[in-house]
């Protein structure tokens, strides 16, 4: 079989092996969108840890200093199983779907959140830039819009 230099090119374009469209909706989500949605989440976790521990997040080394990582836990699981975006994700304009186009739903959310807030699957690299935890539950970060 031979390809054009088009479909070569369209072979080579991340997201073409999970029948992602090169660009726009649907496609593949950028790394700048994902560090900036993931900033977004901790940034709001952390503000509303300060709030509810009246600061001692910041400074107490009880079970407060876990406050962050729990509230992170907690809105990236949650919104991501309810409306398949966390809210930094939201803002950026992208969401975790099944490679098959299907939503996650809760069970794979919390499984997915929980091995990003153990950072190793989060920050082992795949083809389609797809991080450990996504490949081993077959979810893929698209655009929304």
């Amino acid at each position: 079989m031979t390809y054009s230099a088009e479909q070569t090119r369209d072979q080579d374009q991340p997201g073409a092996s999970l029948g992602l469209p090169a660009e726009g909706r649907g496609s593949l989500a950028t790394w700048g969108q994902r560090l900036t949605a993931l900033v977004l989440d901790w940034a709001v976790s952390m503000l509303v840890a300060v709030l509810v521990t009246w600061g001692a997040v910041l400074t107490g080394m009880g079970p407060e200093k876990w406050a962050t990582l729990i509230v992170f836990f907690l809105e990236k699981a949650l919104l991501t199983g309810l409306m398949g975006s966390s809210l930094g994700q939201m803002v950026v304009g992208i969401g975790v779907t099944r490679t098959d186009g299907r939503a996650i739903g809760f069970g794979i959310a919390i499984v997915r959140t929980f091995m990003i807030c153990i950072l190793i699957p989060a920050v082992v690299i795949g083809p389609d830039r797809r991080s450990l935890n996504d490949m081993m539950l077959r979810t893929v970060v698209v655009r929304r819009r």
